[in-house]
């Protein structure tokens, strides 16, 4: 650590000394949602920092309000658990106490204790590329050929771009692996499925040590590698798009940007995320996620000071913003899947989605306690609906009690044919878990 960081570090210990963080947990107040006030020193980042505590508990942010403007930050959440209903989880409502509280670690911030993945026992693998069909087949192919095991994996897709972030383990040790030209090897192999035959935009390779908080990264991957940037031919207005604006509000020196769009899990952290990565500061904001649909508002500033100074500023925030909701947004039908891990699991299930033309568009691939906890979004092919007799065919294949459906075929007449450039996973994995496309990082 540098000395300018040790400076950084023992003056926050101060300032949170001076100025502990308060949290207060109401749960009597609102009839239907748990209150979370959260007062501290204000410093740029911490909304970040907050709102990735109450997002990686799963927690439903339905409302928030923010005021940070002044050396002090203050801000109300409505919050709910998965179900809808207020928290009364002991352990996570003292979690919540211990991360945001006076007693949380002085002088580690937040982003630094929650939420992130140490990846002593594994190496993390970031990987951002083109996407095309078959790539994950390809890319997971050649992990298994090199003995890695994937433990755990997140992938998106945008704009025909694709990044991952994938744990594996050395499969004959299950630990980390730290060998320098093994890394070598598979950074290359890796670069050179990731590239192709694509020679306009190179795909990004990086060897590094440190910890990770998967989905954060997953933003700042396809944030640098600016999927926000449209195709000069698509079409100007798109329904599906959420409303993004960005006007200057000259009397009190802000620009106020303003997101409607259907509501979903996570929504608020993808905009306070690209928000902060973007250098800018929320001053104020109000959130209503309380119907299907969500309305957030947020008075800026970059970190300068300077609100937004021209039309290509202001563009490129709503395009990123943009990104940024649409990245995550899950398209087709949900399959989750469910059994005890073994090796190739992944690879027999997504032989059998592939054999029958489904596509998967996003992927979470876990294991917890010997158990494989895998969540599949599909379509058809080139993004058209799925047909019912194919899940039910799937699901006789892979079992019944195995492979469940979460919601309905007629669903994805609203949802699958928005984007038929998503290639994603076309030809899918051929190792126990899938993975993509480019950077390693590895964490011992």
């Amino acid at each position: 650590m540098s000395f300018s960081q040790d400076m950084d570090d023992e003056y926050e210990k101060l300032i949170r000394r001076m100025n502990p963080p308060r949290v207060v947990i109401d749960n009597e107040s609102c009839k239907n949602a748990t209150v979370i006030q959260v007062d501290s020193a204000n410093e740029h980042g911490i909304l970040l920092e907050v709102v990735q505590v109450l997002t990686d508990l799963n927690l439903t942010v339905t409302k928030a309000y923010i005021s940070s403007d002044g050396g002090w930050f203050m801000d109300v959440f409505n919050v709910t658990d998965q179900d809808g209903n207020k928290v009364t989880d002991v352990e996570v409502l003292d979690y919540i106490y211990k991360a945001l509280g006076p007693d949380s670690d002085f002088g580690y911030s937040i982003r630094r204790s929650v939420g992130v993945k140490s990846a002593v026992d594994h190496t993390a693998i970031e990987l951002i590329g083109c996407d095309r069909p078959g790539l994950l087949s390809e890319l997971s192919a050649v992990l298994t050929h090199l003995k890695c095991n994937v433990v755990s994996a997140e992938v998106w897709t945008h704009n025909t771009r694709a990044a991952a972030v994938v744990q594996v383990t050395d499969e004959e040790t299950g630990g980390a692996i730290t060998d320098s030209e093994r890394l070598s090897v598979i950074k290359q192999l890796l670069c050179n499925v990731l590239n192709g035959s694509n020679k306009s935009r190179k795909a990004k390779t990086v060897v590094s040590h440190g910890i990770t908080h998967t989905e954060r990264r997953l933003h700042q991957m396809m944030f640098a590698d600016r999927d926000y940037e449209r195709n000069s031919d698509e079409p100007l207005e798109d329904k599906s798009r959420p409303e993004v604006n960005v006007i200057n509000w000259y009397d009190k020196d802000y620009s106020v940007v303003s997101i409607r769009c259907k509501d979903r899990p996570k929504l608020i952290f993808d905009a306070i995320c690209t928000l902060t990565d973007m250098q800018y500061v929320v001053f104020h904001g109000n959130v209503d996620a309380s119907g299907p649909e969500a309305h957030q508002e947020y008075c800026i500033r970059h970190i300068d000071g300077s609100p937004v100074k021209s039309e290509a500023e202001r563009q490129r925030v709503v395009q990123c913003l943009e990104a940024a909701i649409e990245r995550r947004v899950s398209e087709g039908l949900k399959l989750e899947l469910c059994t005890t891990d073994r090796v190739g699991l992944l690879s027999d299930v997504t032989r059998i989605f592939r054999e029958n033309s489904l596509t998967v568009t996003r992927a979470e691939v876990a294991t917890r306690g010997g158990k494989a906890v895998n969540t599949f979004y599909v379509c058809g092919a080139s993004g058209y609906p799925v047909d019912s007799k194919i899940i039910d065919s799937i699901r006789q294949s892979i079992g019944q009690t195995i492979l469940k459906v979460k919601g309905n075929t007629n669903e994805l007449n609203q949802t699958t044919q928005e984007s038929p450039t998503r290639f994603l996973f076309g030809g899918l994995f051929k190792s126990r878990s899938f993975c993509n496309f480019g950077l390693v990082r590895s964490y011992s």
